[in-house]
């Protein structure tokens, strides 16, 4: 069989992976039943649902919606992005696969679709062997259909979605508590409803709530209607986890016109311009609605309202927040006269130091370079196992190459989170890099990848 070699490494501290994802398998949605009321289980098949037979999601009775997260075991002849970037599963190598599907004589298998379709995004057995390949000692899971459930008109069966996750991860992260933790999904649609599922998840143990940046239907943090959601965390001590994602809208109710997110009209600017928008889409609008949520909750007073709460800045990458941080200060102290709002107690940018931190990725060099900006704010996200997602081994070489001190490479990649989400460190943790994995005979071999990396390998055949 062929191996896949990698240079042998070492760390001498745990990591933390604060965002790495999970794809909700179909059996979360059978097991539902066995989670909720009569009443909210209706209202779960009512308002969102898999459909076994045609495997499709259905929302607000749209169906073939949401990112295809529940569709496992992949498919012949592609790949699915969401489940693919496990151990060793670098980007050359999916270039190199992603070519051989443009060619319907070298497609990909059924069986080998499912080889690539990694168990772990559903399975925590499966999950915790790849972390000790990828170095990853402990991680908070997030699901992967984050932008669809904002969507969901109805209430009831938006609060029943919320718990019928949150229930089941849960459950996956009780394979290994010391290891594995989860983000909550909280029904925003419904204030009261969102409140009443913080203190359920913190029951449980949950250190973290998801909220979208900016929420669907103009539901935007810093309205008065969501200071008890807001309180409930601060009670608790949950952390208010920011993921941005791109916002397709595709689930926005028809003659809506009133709010759009920052995605929202990058990915309409980028279409209607004919532009080949996919940079735009994976980076641009990331950014766009989290810089958008950095410059709203800071400029509004948002955490002077509500002082004990502290937020985590997920997947938007870290780079552009100097410069916005510096900016906020630079408007605030030009323009506090002018200011309608009540006076802020510091600067935004002391602020952010004191309630945040925000999210960076391995290949992110920048952070390490200004580490006297970055000390106590910058936490690791791996995003496994979506396609763009990568190990800590990578994170360490990027870390090294820029000559950045062992004692912020640890907090970076582990001790600023475990601090923030109130966690301890892992009793013992991976010290040295696996070196050699066992791949299947149809492995694209070096010179393939080679191959596949010129440019005109990307042509249709």
């Amino acid at each position: 069989m062929p191996v896949q070699k990698f240079a042998p490494m070492t760390k001498n501290f745990p990591t933390f992976d604060c965002d790495a994802h999970v794809a909700e398998p179909p059996w979360l949605w059978e097991r539902a039943k066995d989670w909720l009321t009569r009443d909210e289980y209706e209202a779960l098949k009512n308002s969102i649902w898999f459909d076994p037979e045609s495997r499709q999601l259905v929302v607000n009775g749209f169906a073939n919606t949401g990112l295809g997260s529940q569709r496992i075991h992949g498919t012949p002849g592609a790949v699915n992005v969401l489940s693919l970037a496990g151990p060793g599963l670098k980007h050359d190598i999916q270039r190199a696969i992603n070519v051989r599907n443009l060619n319907p004589k070298t497609a990909l298998t059924a069986e080998q679709a499912d080889y690539l379709d990694h168990k772990g995004a559903y399975e925590p057995k499966a999950r915790l062997r790849d972390m000790d390949i990828q170095g990853i000692d402990q991680v908070m899971i997030i699901p992967s259909d984050i932008d669809t459930y904002p969507w969901i008109q109805n209430a009831m069966g938006a609060r029943a979605m919320c718990k019928a996750y949150n229930d089941w991860a849960h459950e996956y992260c009780q394979e290994n508590p010391d290891r594995l933790f989860f983000a909550a999904l909280l029904p925003m649609q419904d204030p009261k409803f969102a409140e009443d599922e913080v203190y359920r998840v913190a029951d449980k143990g949950c250190r973290v709530g998801l909220v979208r940046p900016i929420d669907a239907m103009g539901n935007y943090p810093i309205q008065p209607k969501y200071a008890r959601v807001w309180k409930a965390m601060e009670d608790t001590g949950v952390v208010y986890g920011m993921h941005p994602f791109p916002a397709f809208g595709l689930l926005k109710p028809g003659g809506y016109t009133e709010q759009y997110s920052g995605a929202e009209l990058i990915g309409l600017s980028a279409t209607s311009a004919g532009l080949p928008h996919s940079f735009l889409i994976n980076v641009q609008d990331f950014q766009a609605e989290a810089s958008l949520w950095v410059v709203m909750v800071l400029m509004s007073g948002f955490f002077e309202r509500f002082p004990k709460l502290h937020a985590a800045v997920f997947e938007a990458s870290s780079t552009w927040l100097s410069f916005v941080l510096d900016e906020c200060d630079k408007s605030y102290r030009l323009y506090r006269n002018d200011r309608k709002m009540p006076p802020l107690k510091r600067l935004p940018s002391e602020t952010f130091f004191e309630h945040c931190v925000t999210g960076f990725e391995g290949d992110e060099a920048p952070p390490s370079r200004f580490p006297e900006f970055y000390e106590n704010i910058l936490a690791w996200s791996s995003d496994v196992y979506h396609h763009d997602g990568d190990d800590a081994w990578r994170a360490i070489e990027t870390m090294r190459k820029c000559e950045l001190p062992e004692a912020y490479q640890a907090k970076f990649l582990g001790g600023n989170a475990r601090k923030m989400y109130r966690i301890d460190a892992p009793k013992t943790f991976i010290a040295d890099r696996v070196t050699e994995i066992e791949r299947p005979d149809w492995w694209p071999t070096d010179e393939e990848v080679r191959e596949a990396l010129k440019p005109e390998a990307a042509l249709r055949r």
